[in-house]
């Protein structure tokens, strides 16, 4: 189970993210790395079939429980790279 800060859900609103992709990123990644920016966060990525192969890159805070999703978006500069 994931919680979800407001900006992540109105990201996903505003870019028509289903929370599916996004727990299925988090749940299985392609790739998971440290934010170099924040200790507390991880970044999640997955490419997503139905939107063209583009990578989704989940921002989650993993030090807490649940797991809090601060960020959702499409990262253009992981195009190419899973």
């Amino acid at each position: 189970m994931l919680d979800y800060t407001r900006h992540a859900t109105h990201a996903m609103e505003e870019r028509m993210i289903p929370m599916e992709w996004v727990e299925s990123t988090v749940s299985e990644p392609a790739l998971r790395t440290a934010d170099p920016n924040d200790p507390e966060v991880e970044r999640f990525f997955r490419r997503i079939p139905e939107r063209g192969d583009r990578v989704l890159r989940v921002a989650v805070n993993t030090r807490v429980a649940p797991w809090r999703v601060v960020s959702v978006f499409f990262d253009r500069s992981m195009r190419g790279e899973l």
